[in-house]
């Protein structure tokens, strides 16, 4: 981004650079960032102070790097349209984390409240994106994400345009930026009780692309829910269980790790398990102590249990962290010598927070999409001879996570016949998953396994007679569903193509290849030309590449574990 924006200055005729966040946080890393390059942009950056100050900044003539959240942009008294700022067209607005905060053009109503919060009428409302355009009409928008978002509500190209440069976490893997993502689910450790799967289950299914929840807003179910995740028995397993598995990981290479939680009670109460086992990670001490709890707190929080007050949030001194509090702590995480080893977070550090030495993200929230996405790229950061950052599941995001992987894969290739292997391995996936999650009973298990075995019978055999492994199999099955192919070619051929797809899929496929839509077009590239390469027929071409790009997505965790 840096980069970008030395390379516009000095290109063009002193234009004013508008980068923009969402966050207070985020703004102050970003602005610390191009502050630290002021050389190469051969100008100080800004930082917009208020609404008043952002408005002066951009009311000039020419040139500047001015820093803002977009919330500045919200116009005053409730009106539904912004000031005209500039009608200037060398102003290039940047937006970072470009799949937030950054729609709302069409209009809605919404209630308009007096100054005791009653409703007394509506009011006409858009979102940042128009406010922003209100100001600066002619500018250039460009946006800078991870996680482009492509629903039918919102939607980045549509805001920004078309993707001029994709970077995909394959490529990154491939390039040494980043390292793989491994996932490990311990769900079947810390048992929920069958109205805490239940609810996990609604609350899932509710859960709406922001993270926020139907759910949460019924404020008696969501309260209910978090009683049962944060029941203290549990917490005192979760305790011994991360425990247990962070020192096992410490033992094979140094590092640090992230825990995540649903709540800031179950953050404080999860900490108090912690340290009753390991005292010597507790100090009160800001700059002291190998675990911190890392989150806001509220003016309505009590220092300690109030007799008058019972459902008030307690929250010790120490855990009261203000914005300094939390750069403290920031450096201490970052630094690998530092004896802050572990954090406790809600919603704070999830993006935008990059820590190499961090190598486990401990989940016990639910997330899906987006937001889930740039939580476990916490863990991908490059350091020293670190494998690969790895995911701990505690709470069952499994299947959100297999639905944020399918959007940026796209997959498709339903309803074939040659699917019959790959809808086994599936069956098979979910019943296990199932009795890890306790959902099923010993028995239930392997009755379900012994009805998926007689499904996949039929065809066993076949891959011993071509003298096929399962996976070449798998491809051979693939390519066979195209009758004009098994007649011009004959089962030796097609054998050889299964053979070399194979092969190459295999040395292409990573934990995260079908996160993006460029590592699964490379994919299709590689099988089209070793169709091409055989002289497979056309007229079912297609067919056959999207049931091996399907085979490819069933057994590429499978052999990233190899």
């Amino acid at each position: 981004m840096v980069f970008y924006a030395g390379k516009l200055i000095h290109d063009l005729d002193n234009p004013t650079i508008v980068v923009i966040t969402d966050r207070n946080d985020l703004d102050q890393q970003l602005f610390d960032t191009f502050a630290a390059s002021s050389g190469l942009l051969g100008q100080p950056p800004v930082q917009a102070e208020s609404r008043e100050h952002l408005k002066s900044l951009l009311k000039v003539a020419s040139g500047g790097i001015v820093f803002t959240t977009i919330q500045k942009f919200f116009p005053e008294n409730n009106r539904s349209q912004y000031d005209r700022l500039s009608e200037r067209r060398n102003i290039i607005v940047i937006a970072d984390e470009a799949h937030r905060t950054q729609y709302g053009f069409q209009a809605k109503m919404i209630d308009k409240k007096d100054d005791e919060g009653k409703v007394n009428g509506k009011r006409i409302a858009y979102g940042f994106a128009k406010y922003l355009r209100d100001a600066v009409p002619n500018a250039t928008f460009i946006g800078f994400t991870g996680t482009p978002v492509e629903g039918t509500d919102i939607n980045t190209p549509l805001v920004f345009g078309d993707y001029i440069d994709i970077y995909d976490i394959a490529r990154a893997v491939e390039d040494g930026a980043t390292v793989k993502i491994y996932y490990e689910s311990r769900l079947a450790k810390v048992n929920l009780t069958e109205e805490g799967r239940r609810l996990i289950e609604e609350y899932e299914r509710e859960m709406e692309d922001d993270g926020a929840s139907e759910v949460r807003k019924a404020k008696a179910k969501w309260t209910k829910l978090e009683a049962i995740v944060g029941h203290p028995e549990r917490l005192k397993i979760l305790a011994r269980d991360i425990i247990a598995h962070y020192e096992r990981r410490a033992e094979v290479f140094d590092g640090k790790a992230m825990i995540v939680t649903m709540s800031r009670r179950i953050a404080v109460a999860l900490y108090d398990e912690i340290i009753k086992i390991r005292h010597e990670w507790h100090s009160e001490d800001l700059n002291v102590g190998a675990l911190k709890v890392v989150m806001t707190s509220s003016s309505s929080d009590k220092m300690e249990f109030d007799p008058e007050d019972p459902d008030s949030m307690v929250i010790p001194a120490f855990h009261r962290t203000n914005k300094e509090d939390r750069r403290v702590l920031s450096n201490r995480m970052k630094d690998p010598q530092d004896s802050l080893k572990l954090v406790i977070v809600r919603d704070m550090w999830l993006t935008g927070f990059d820590v190499p030495c961090l190598h486990t993200l401990y989940i016990d929230k639910l997330m899906k999409k987006h937001t889930l996405m740039q939580a476990i790229a916490r863990v991908n950061r490059v350091f020293l001879d670190k494998p690969g950052g790895l995911v701990v599941d505690y709470i069952g995001i499994g299947n959100a996570l297999k639905d944020a992987l399918a959007f940026y894969s796209n997959s498709g290739g339903k309803g074939d016949p040659a699917e019959t292997q790959a809808k086994a391995l599936e069956m098979l996936e979910r019943s296990i998953k199932k009795y890890q999650n306790n959902l099923l009973s010993t028995a239930e298990i392997i009755e379900e396994l012994l009805v998926i075995a007689r499904q996949i019978r039929t065809v066993d055999g076949l891959a011993e007679k071509l003298k096929l492994s399962k996976d070449e199999f798998a491809f051979y099955t693939a390519l066979e569903i195209n009758d004009s192919a098994v007649k011009v070619l004959g089962d030796e051929t097609l054998k050889n193509i299964a053979r070399e797809i194979a092969e190459k899929v295999h040395k292409n496929a990573t934990i995260d290849w079908a996160m993006k839509e460029s590592a699964r077009a490379k994919l299709m590239v590689i099988v089209k030309r070793t169709l091409n390469k055989y002289g497979y027929p056309p007229d079912k071409q297609q067919k056959a590449v999207d049931t091996v790009l399907k085979q490819a997505e069933v057994l590429a965790d499978y052999w990233v574990e190899q």
